[in-house]
């Protein structure tokens, strides 16, 4: 699978956010909760440690991802030493929103007793809002704010300039998604291009739905796949087939008895972006 990985605008967005690291007192780098590891852009610590700012880590999409893997993956961040909070941007209400501004002074805690002993009561916190691409950086600014304040889309690339808004003792700058130059992971890629951190339109779709459904296999979700797709027997061995039988369980039969895959194929995408096939964690905390 070709994929267009590292669109021109990313260059000057990585610019941009390295300089506007200057002007903020920490960063908070929003993942998406299915893909905790594959989701996080390993520029961003580097950039952080340059500019000697302290970081937090939201997890989000929570509620689409399996339950016992956000609290693996919540352990497994923190142990590192990395602060972390699970976020669900799109439902979110008073008491996660505490959640996320209280995880932040408390990431910010050394600074903020030295404002206080300054006189610097009550100055807000300014941070920066990153991640990759259609992670739901500007949706969870908007849930914290109550109100549609910063450009949000279900696609990645919305957002290409930074945007201040400010909260309840927050000044938030957005950024634009960046990914990074160069994959090694091919797996780590794919898993990008199914949640929809790349473009779909660069992608060739029935490739990656049977690349998302052998990855759901060896995750363990064949029970969720079946279930979903009201598959009795025994799953077929090749994905292919797979999504064959999931197009003639739906109905997408063309002239000739033919299968229609590249609908079978849309339909699986968006049903497990969608959260309709289960709660799925691709990223398994014991990589």
């Amino acid at each position: 699978m070709n994929i267009n990985w590292y669109p021109g605008h990313m260059t000057k967005a990585r610019r941009m956010i390295e300089d506007s690291l200057k002007q903020v007192d920490m960063a908070v780098e929003i993942l998406d909760a299915r893909i905790p590891l594959s989701s996080r852009n390993p520029d961003i610590a580097p950039m952080l440690a340059k500019a000697n700012r302290p970081g937090l880590i939201v997890l989000n999409k929570s509620d689409l991802a399996d339950p016992a893997e956000n609290e693996k993956w919540l352990e497994k961040y923190r142990k590192s030493g990395v602060p972390s909070i699970l976020f669900n941007a799109k439902t979110t209400g008073a008491k996660a929103k505490a959640e996320f501004i209280n995880a932040v002074k408390k990431a910010f805690g050394e600074k903020t007793e030295k404002n206080a002993a300054r006189g610097m009561v009550g100055r807000p916190i300014k941070i920066m809002v990153l991640g990759i691409p259609n992670v739901g950086k500007s949706t969870v600014i908007n849930s914290l704010c109550g109100s549609k304040r910063a450009k949000a889309e279900d696609r990645p690339g919305v957002t290409r300039g930074k945007q201040w808004i400010s909260t309840e003792g927050l000044d938030i700058l957005d950024t634009p998604g960046i990914l990074w130059p160069k994959i090694e992971d091919r797996t780590a890629a794919e898993k990008l291009a199914v949640t929809g951190a790349i473009r779909d339109e660069i992608l060739d779709s029935e490739e990656l739905a049977v690349r998302l459904l052998s990855i759901l296999r060896s995750c363990g979700y064949s029970e969720l796949i079946k279930a979903r797709y009201k598959i009795t027997d025994e799953l077929p061995e090749s994905d292919p087939d797979l999504l064959s039988l999931i197009g003639k369980k739906r109905g997408f039969v063309v002239s000739g008895g033919e299968i229609d895959t590249e609908r079978a194929a849309a339909v699986l995408l968006d049903e497990f972006r969608g959260g309709k096939i289960g709660r799925i964690t691709l990223d398994r905390s014991e990589q």
